[in-house]
């Protein structure tokens, strides 16, 4: 047939294109899905570009790899990859992996609650899923613990000014930015093009001038951003837009004064907004944060205790929300194909 790679893959919506291969990729070395995510990483990048440029991708979509795991606690491990990197964690990706594994039977459904393990390169993740009538209905997870680890730091930043930010880990670190301080501005679809300009633009200046780096996963520092504005929907804690840098921003070049939005809630970014009303005493053990994305989708978080990370003081926390399979497909790679590693465009990317 000419194809030098073929992948089946189950497409999931939380919001967000959140794809889930499920075949196509050799055995990948490594004793956990951290070494294994590594190895792919610093070995067989062609695959995560594939995936995620064009034709096969668009700037806004994540991919997951389903892979076998080591851990006798875990049914299954996986691979995040996005547009720049290799998450440790994420959550809407796995509750869309969660969701294809269960609706697909790859892992048994049981009605009308599932609960398995699943293997994360940042380590094992408990689901418990709500499932009826063949379908799941919700997939709550708990998180590896999450830390504010700046607190109402002033930033400089060109273009803009003085801008007050968070910096907080939510199993990827986070600047999060409360769009009130920007007259005009509202977290809503049509202001897309001005949420991801400010977006990129504070993100940059966090990424400059307060480096941080996760004490377990050296040069794990900052690689996106979540906004934030008081709930616009009665029984919300707060509506949010993440916003993913898709390439190096240069200050002193507009046209790289962006990045992709986030369609969906956004789980680790959730958990990373919990972690800082905790911190400043908003948000109480056992209280229930409803956080709605840009469409309106709803995650579910909770912080469940109080911990500690490496002298952080930290919260674990759960997330709950739903995905929707949207469709199966057999992505293939033309032995002539003259865009082996997929492509951009400067229109969208």
């Amino acid at each position: 047939m000419g194809f030098k790679r073929m992948f089946d893959a189950v497409e999931c919506h939380e919001g967000e294109e959140l794809r889930v291969i499920t075949s196509g990729v050799p055995s990948i070395p490594g004793n956990t899905v951290y070494e294994k995510m590594i190895w792919l990483r610093e070995n067989d990048d062609q695959f995560r570009l594939l995936m995620l440029r064009e034709p096969r991708g668009l700037p806004a979509m994540c991919a997951n790899l389903i892979v076998p795991t080591n851990n006798p606690e875990a049914a299954a491990g996986f691979i995040i990859m996005e547009q720049t990197e290799y998450p440790m964690m994420s959550g809407g990706n796995v509750i869309a992996v969660a969701t294809a594994l269960l609706e697909t039977g790859m892992i048994k459904m049981v009605e009308p609650v599932t609960e398995f393990n699943l293997e994360a390169p940042a380590g094992l993740i408990h689901i418990v899923a709500n499932c009826e009538a063949g379908k799941v209905k919700r997939v709550t997870f708990k998180n590896v613990p999450a830390f504010i680890v700046h607190q109402d730091a002033v930033i400089d930043v060109p273009h803009i000014g003085k801008v007050t930010v968070d910096i907080a880990w939510g199993g990827m670190f986070y600047v999060c930015i409360d769009a009130t301080q920007f007259e005009g501005l509202r977290l809503l679809p049509e202001q897309g093009r001005e949420i991801t300009r400010i977006s990129s633009l504070v993100t940059k200046a966090a990424m400059d001038q307060l480096p941080v780096e996760h004490p377990d996963y050296p040069g794990v520092g900052i690689t996106l951003s979540i906004m934030h504005e008081p709930p616009t929907t009665e029984g919300t804690y707060m509506r949010s837009s993440n916003v993913v840098l898709t390439g190096d921003v240069d200050f002193d070049k507009p046209e790289t004064w962006t990045g992709a939005l986030d369609r969906g809630v956004c789980g680790t970014g959730t958990c990373a907004l919990m972690a800082v009303e905790h911190a400043k005493g908003r948000l109480k053990v056992g209280d229930d944060f409803i956080n709605e994305g840009l469409l309106g989708i709803q995650f579910v978080g909770k912080a469940v205790e109080e911990t500690e990370i490496h002298g952080h003081k930290a919260i674990v926390p759960t997330v709950g929300g739903q995905c929707w399979i949207y469709g199966y497909s057999k992505w293939v790679l033309d032995e002539t194909d003259p865009f082996p590693n997929g492509y951009t465009i400067g229109d969208i990317w």
